[in-house]
């Protein structure tokens, strides 16, 4: 009779992004995109707004509601979407500050309140 080892599957630490663990280019731009997307997203759902509302509310097309929507976000640059978020009456606040001496490099993080 054969003897059976248990094996761990073998597991890596997430970075916390999703996309520079995939090892994508521009990671931290696409983790950003998507965070403020989120955040549209939970904002159009909350006030329960048709995409043609948000649509006109936004001053684009349905077409580019349902994209962002779907998270497609190619056409999207991070400045487009935080105006987005202030045509939606949320205020955007950009804090820059020094990164601890930590090896790691400095990051973008985006937080909905």
């Amino acid at each position: 009779m054969a003897i059976k080892k248990n094996r761990t599957p073998l597991m890596t630490k997430s970075s916390g992004n999703v996309f520079a663990d995939l090892r994508l280019p521009n990671a931290e731009e696409k983790q950003t995109k998507v965070r403020l997307a989120v955040a549209i997203n939970q904002i159009i759902a909350d006030q329960r707004l048709s995409q043609k509302v948000a649509a006109r509310q936004l001053k684009i097309n349905q077409p580019k509601i349902s994209a962002l929507s779907n998270y497609r976000l190619e056409g999207f640059s991070v400045e487009r979407l935080m105006n987005f978020l202030t045509a939606l009456d949320r205020d955007v606040d950009i804090v820059i500050r020094r990164k601890p001496k930590s090896g790691r490099t400095g990051r973008i993080l985006v937080i909905a309140a």
